[in-house]
């Protein structure tokens, strides 16, 4: 029986990288968790632990740092493609190359009524993330968020499922629903490649989409939550090949109160954080170019 290696890469994950602006008095902020992979021709590394090919992952890590100063982040995408771009083009033994990317939100101080110019809170409503890779023959871009907590009081309905002689749970047509959202979408090629394009700006498109959708569908299923929130996407984008999008189900369930003699008119609940339903769903276009199989898990597509 022979035994051969398979798909391998290697990298450093999750550098810690702050990058702020400090040409003016009032400062701008970008904190990162940067992750690089590499592949090529490093059989020897593993046969025979031969390294000559090889660029350390130190190295990896000293290029981010430098190219947040030397290039700047404009956005998590464009800092991502500059980085993968880079290893494929200027390391000769790399073919391939992948960053991921997640950015942690921060919020300006208010001191006295007034945004305050150097000085910030950490905040946000969700991490930002973006995985990119770049190879002889193609570029791909996919940018995301996670955990994103949404809620809504109303508007959701769970009824005529399937059931057996083990379902108790009860029909509603008026119920909580609320998730944590995990959602990624990929531009592959010359949407990816565009020099022009405001990562930044498409980021918030894409959010406001999907927290519209999820606000004023009127619900029978969080399935269906999902397809109109990805459809939305993709029909406002047509750059966007894909999407995909998972999402717990966090439930909400009508405390019984009437033991205590009080009526519950779903306004009192028990937020149950597990065991939860989880739902996911990937969007495409029937036109749309694949992702490539090579890089599918790796971009969190597989």
């Amino acid at each position: 029986m022979a035994i051969i290696l398979g798909d391998n890469q290697y990298g450093k994950a999750e550098s810690r990288l702050v990058r702020i602006v400090r040409d003016s008095p009032r400062h701008e902020i970008r904190d990162l968790n940067v992750t690089t992979a590499l592949r090529g021709p490093f059989e020897a590394a593993h046969l025979a632990g031969d390294q000559s090919a090889v660029l350390p992952t130190d190295t990896q890590k000293n290029t981010a740092f430098a190219f947040a100063k030397s290039h700047g982040v404009q956005s998590v995408e464009g800092f991502g493609l500059d980085l993968a771009r880079h290893f494929v083009a200027d390391v000769g033994p790399v073919v391939g190359a992948r960053v991921e990317i997640e950015e942690f939100a921060w919020a300006r101080a208010v001191v006295d009524g007034a945004e305050h110019d150097h000085t910030w809170l950490r905040t946000g409503q969700e991490v930002r993330t973006a995985a990119v890779t770049v190879d002889a023959d193609d570029e791909h871009v996919v940018a995301g968020l996670k955990e994103l907590v949404l809620l809504k009081s109303t508007g959701s309905e769970f009824a005529g499922f399937l059931t057996d002689e083990f379902t108790t749970l009860p029909e509603t047509h008026d119920r909580v629903m609320a998730t944590a959202l995990d959602a990624k979408w990929r531009l592959s090629g010359a949407a990816a490649a565009d020099p022009d394009r405001d990562w930044d700006a498409l980021y918030a498109s894409v959010k406001t989409l999907m927290v519209r959708e999820f606000a004023t569908l009127q619900s029978l299923a969080l399935q269906q939550t999902l397809w109109h929130m990805g459809k939305a996407v993709l029909e406002a984008h047509p750059d966007i090949a894909e999407i995909r999008l998972k999402a717990p189900n966090k439930h909400h369930f009508a405390y019984d109160l009437d033991r205590f003699g009080l009526s519950n008119d779903n306004e009192v609940f028990w937020a149950a954080d597990r065991p939860y339903g989880l739902i996911e769903a990937t969007l495409t276009r029937d036109d749309a170019a694949p992702a490539g199989d090579a890089w599918r898990a790796s971009a969190g597509l597989a």
